[in-house]
């Protein structure tokens, strides 16, 4: 039985009274539905007294077929035919609603859900959008959703001002514990957007829940989240898109895997387990992409395996992989070194770990605790920093 309802259950339930009379753009995606698996856009478009005007799709569309740094095109949408506009192009300036979009809107709605971590895209087009509608004077709903990883384990530092991009446009830790919601309440009164916003809360979430703990099913937000668990792992393991290093993109389980032809899975198991991780095992693997980094080529690496999610550190555990992949083999392993989410000047690596403490510990053999050094008491000063955007209650 479904413990929690997200805020598109709650509008749902109140026949969306709170849009009658008002034309509406709504930002979605493919999990944009509600406890019936209805998606947003079709329950706008017949809902009377409410004028679906435009859809705005964020990376990968409004329907997920984009994969990652894929521009998505303008369109119509083939349910509603109702105009598609872009929030994900070649440029940064394309991740934001040109005003010409918002013109006679009266109301601008978004409800996607997010992961839990910083480097998941849609909470930035999320934020560039509230500066939009608040340029344009357009009233902005958020419909929340759980945070998959819970509400109270924060873990990382703090996005450096020189690491900015669209990986980590504002000052978060890698693990932040909010809600899409509490996040728009957060960039809303830190960045001054001066939008007017209106937050829908979930039903029955709490914060020391866990994605399995919402009753909800996971609908995959992206074509590499397919599961609750790749979200679990994704706060260290998408650190592996600023190396040569495959994620395990072009697998069934991306982000629990990772590996490239020249790994030496005895060595590399070896490594991690002198490092005494805690809340997870590795296992070897063998994987061929079909897609993305050595499509086509056999890959030997490992898997993870979460074996107590509360004690489970994913940041730690990220970067402990990479450093011991870099250590295992020196003459191949590298740093992605083309334009990385609109950047070019800084390295992807750097950019997603919002700091070059990490990879210039890497490269110099530091402790996994020296290359951490700091994270904890900015993680610290987030928490208190957050409070006053939070909506939910500690504990059931």
């Amino acid at each position: 039985m479904m413990k929690v309802k997200t805020g598109l259950d709650v509008w749902a339930a109140q026949g969306f009274s709170a849009l009658k009379g008002k034309r509406v753009g709504a930002i979605v995606n493919p999990t944009s539905v509600d406890s019936r698996f209805r998606h947003l856009a079709d329950l706008l478009a017949g809902t009377p007294g409410v004028t679906l005007a435009a859809l705005f799709g964020p990376e990968h569309g409004i329907r997920g077929e984009a994969q990652y740094m894929v521009a998505v095109d303008e369109a119509r949408d083939r349910r509603t035919n109702v105009p598609v506009h872009s929030l994900y192009g070649s440029t940064f300036e394309s991740l934001s609603p040109r005003p010409e979009w918002l013109k006679g809107l009266d109301a601008l709605v978004f409800d996607i859900q997010d992961v839990g971590s910083r480097y998941y895209t849609y909470v930035y087009t999320m934020a560039l959008a509230m500066k939009a509608a608040a340029q344009a004077r357009v009233p902005f709903y958020v419909l929340d959703r759980p945070n998959p990883l819970d509400g109270v384990t924060l873990e990382g530092n703090l996005v450096g001002d020189r690491f900015r991009s669209f990986v980590g446009l504002y000052a978060l830790p890698n693990r932040h514990g909010m809600t899409a919601g509490e996040l728009a309440r957060l960039f809303n009164s830190q960045e001054g957007f001066g939008c007017e916003l209106t937050v829908v809360p979930c039903e029955g979430w709490t914060r020391d829940m866990y994605w399995s703990d919402t009753g909800l099913p996971f609908l995959p937000p992206s074509p590499n989240m397919p599961t609750a668990d790749t979200a679990l792992v994704y706060p260290g393991m998408c650190l592996g898109e600023g190396t040569n290093v495959s994620e395990g993109r072009g697998t069934c389980r991306p982000f629990e895997q990772f590996g490239a032809p020249w790994v030496d899975t005895d060595a590399l198991l070896a490594r991690l387990e002198q490092e005494r991780l805690p809340g997870v095992a590795f296992r070897p693997v063998g994987f061929t992409p079909t897609f993305d980094k050595y499509k086509g080529e056999s890959c030997s690496g490992a898997f993870i395996h979460v074996t107590d999610r509360h004690a489970f550190q994913p940041l730690r555990t990220g970067i402990a992989i990479f450093q011991a992949l870099h250590d295992i083999g020196p003459k191949h392993f590298d740093w992605r070194a083309d334009a990385y989410e609109f950047v070019e000047d800084v390295p992807a690596f750097d950019l997603l770990c919002g700091t070059d403490q990490v990879r210039r510990g890497i490269e110099e053999g530091w402790s996994l605790d020296r290359m951490l050094e700091g994270f904890a008491p900015q993680t610290e000063a987030f928490r208190k920093h957050r409070e006053p955007a939070l909506l939910y209650a500690p504990a059931r």
